[in-house]
């Protein structure tokens, strides 16, 4: 998040007690420069809406849906004056149980309705929705953004059917994915993982200069799918497109769509069957990437002689620092795992993503060790969500 967004929870801060929200508006419209958009004021590192209470409580209106949407790319910030303190939450949709107010329309093709401020969240993932977690609060809602988050409203606001299948684990799957950690042991130490390496290494090399043109796009998703379809996909009239496109800053980013599979990178060898996903790591920016959807997960270690990887591509400007092939279960990598439970929408496990400091210090020091009895721990909290 940008230094503004820790100034302006400082300045709201050291006006505890103000008491009068006209009055706090005012100071920080002049403070910070902040532009109003009906009764959201925003500037170009974040958005706040203020709202009052004689308590603590919190049922007043916040905002429209379709009018959150502009903003939930930045930190969309929610200030409620009291007559004794200042209560900062934050409001992105990823941290909203609901849309509440004259939603009964609400659709994936029709965003409408509004949120209160009950429905904002007051803990999410172990965190409480507080300033002091804001920064790690936002790196994990970028990942998921308003997309991954409407599925999910759109069915908890109407009591819809839920969308997509839950994984159902018989006996034998149940086996067969316990046994992957060991699979991955076997195959971190094996000729064929350092065949994997070296084919995804050769397109890192041949790529070298289109990855980091795509490197340091703004939009997240777009520059992650750009790199991912450089290294792995299959259209090659497609990929000439992309790497014109990147070479041109006039010329527009073709359409494209990367298969919503587990692994972006498919190898099978006679003993492994690999799924690798690749992931950018910009080395100077602190995100938190998203891993994979656990039933899609799940499924795949179901199957005998599945392991699944993470190349990690870590980037600096105008240099590609290492690549890294590393397994889910790695010691450091699991424990740094983020279980966003049921985020996905009630049919679902949900999903994860990872702590983007941990994988920062795995690109410059790389290893595969891997706890089995961790990881088996690990799958037996996934299998039972």
């Amino acid at each position: 998040m940008n230094k503004d967004v820790f100034s302006f929870i400082d300045f709201i801060k050291s006006n505890d007690g103000i008491g009068n929200k006209a009055l706090l508006i005012k100071k920080a419209q002049r403070k910070f420069k902040l532009t109003r958009d009906r009764s959201v004021y925003y500037s170009g590192y974040f958005s706040v809406r203020f709202s009052y209470s004689s308590s603590s409580g919190f049922s007043n209106t916040v905002i429209s849906l379709s009018n959150l949407q502009k903003y939930d790319d930045l930190p969309f910030l929610v200030c409620l004056v009291t007559l004794k303190k200042n209560i900062l939450y934050i409001g992105n949709t990823t941290f909203l149980q609901k849309i509440s107010h004259s939603s009964q329309d609400l659709r994936v093709d029709n965003i409408r309705g509004s949120l209160n401020g009950s429905d904002i969240v007051k803990e999410f993932s172990g965190l409480s929705n507080s300033p002091e977690n804001f920064e790690k609060l936002f790196s994990i809602h970028t990942e998921l953004g308003f997309d991954g988050n409407l599925v999910r409203l759109v069915e908890a606001t109407n009591n819809i059917s839920p969308s997509g299948k839950k994984f159902k684990i018989s006996s034998i799957a149940k086996t067969l994915i316990s046994a992957a950690p060991e699979r991955a042991i076997k195959f971190t130490e094996s000729k064929e993982y350092l065949q994997l390496k070296s084919e995804l290494d050769s397109k890192v090399k041949q790529y070298k200069n289109e990855i980091l043109i795509a490197g340091f796009i703004e939009n997240v998703n777009i520059r992650g799918r750009i790199i991912e379809y450089l290294i792995a996909g299959e259209d090659e009239k497609l990929r000439a497109s992309l790497i014109k496109a990147l070479h041109n800053s006039n010329k527009i980013i073709p359409s494209f769509r990367t298969k919503n599979s587990l692994g972006d990178y498919i190898r099978i060898f006679d003993k492994y069957n690999t799924a690798t996903d690749i992931k950018t790591k910009i080395m100077v920016l602190s995100s938190n990437p998203k891993a994979y959807n656990i039933d899609k997960l799940l499924e795949f270690l179901s199957e005998e002689k599945s392991v699944f990887m993470f190349y990690f591509i870590g980037i600096e400007p105008n240099k590609i620092v290492n690549q890294i092939l590393v397994s889910m279960f790695q010691t450091d990598l699991l424990k740094s795992t983020i279980i966003l439970k049921h985020w996905s929408g009630r049919n679902s496990r949900g999903v994860t993503q990872f702590e983007g400091e941990t994988i920062h210090l795995l690109i410059l020091s790389p290893n595969n060790k891997i706890n089995k009895q961790k990881s088996s721990e690990f799958l037996s909290t996934l299998m039972k969500l």
